[in-house]
């Protein structure tokens, strides 16, 4: 197990990052029937939700799971990573989709066990259960990366249990998702999306909103896809994680 040291003041509030062999602090628990993995403190004020990408529970991912949740020692978050593929995720090795058969594979995956409508009508139930449970929360953010960026925009609508969200690295980013929208959001864009698409999504947002590109990383680079053995992709995690938590800080 390997880390880094702070690179500057500016990343206070975020530990270092392991780069490799990271062992996550959380736990796992069960939640509307989905295996869930839980962290941060239990007396914690509020929550955050994680929906991840469709490699699941990847270090990567419950690395910032854990820094989301114990990155500022005085604002504490509980943090949730629901399975909501309820089983296995997306083999890692099928993205890029640059073959048939990869993309054969990966499009069976989103059109079955990632397909939206499979998911979305779980997010509320589970924060639901979440809620009753431990009361002493008292507002609910939500983050999702690539294809989680998705299930976000359709759970941050009229109806939301949510006071703000995040997308890292969006999948399926439409912009007729974005006047949905009905909380603060953060958008966290990387060189593999298309600054069409995203601009089009920005202008159509009718609510408080950041838009933070990092052009110089690749699509995951947040979660499962991210190689933290690369000290700027390192430095570019650790800079997201600052910005979620900074987002967070001041929306909820």
């Amino acid at each position: 197990m390997t880390s880094h040291p702070l690179h500057s003041a500016a990343c206070c509030s975020v530990p270092a990052v392991v780069t490799k062999g990271y062992e996550p602090k959380g736990t796992y628990t069960t939640v509307d029937g989905l295996k869930t993995y839980v962290t941060g403190p239990a007396s914690a004020k509020h929550a955050i939700l994680v929906v991840y990408d469709v490699f699941g529970y990847f270090p990567q991912t419950l690395q910032g799971a854990d820094i989301l949740a114990h990155g500022d020692a005085e604002r504490p978050y509980r943090v949730y990573i629901p399975d909501f593929f309820d089983g296995p995720a997306a083999d890692i090795t099928w993205y890029p989709p640059d073959t048939k058969e990869k993309g054969e594979k990966l499009g069976n995956f989103f059109n079955t066990t990632a397909a939206p409508p499979r998911t979305v009508p779980r997010v509320p139930k589970v924060v639901e259960e979440l809620s009753k449970a431990n009361p002493d929360i008292q507002s609910w953010g939500v983050v999702g990366y690539c294809w989680g960026g998705k299930i976000v925009n359709l759970t941050s609508q009229s109806g939301t249990p949510f006071k703000a969200a995040a997308i890292c690295h969006p999948a399926m980013v439409d912009p007729a998702d974005a006047p949905k929208v009905t909380i603060p959001i953060a958008v966290l864009p990387s060189m593999d999306e298309d600054k069409k698409t995203i601009g089009e999504y920005e202008a159509a947002l009718k609510v408080k909103h950041i838009v933070k590109w990092f052009p110089d990383q690749i699509h995951g680079w947040m979660a499962a896809r991210s190689n933290l053995e690369d000290p700027k992709v390192e430095a570019e995690y650790k800079r997201g994680y600052k910005i979620l938590l900074d987002f967070f800080h001041e929306n909820l």
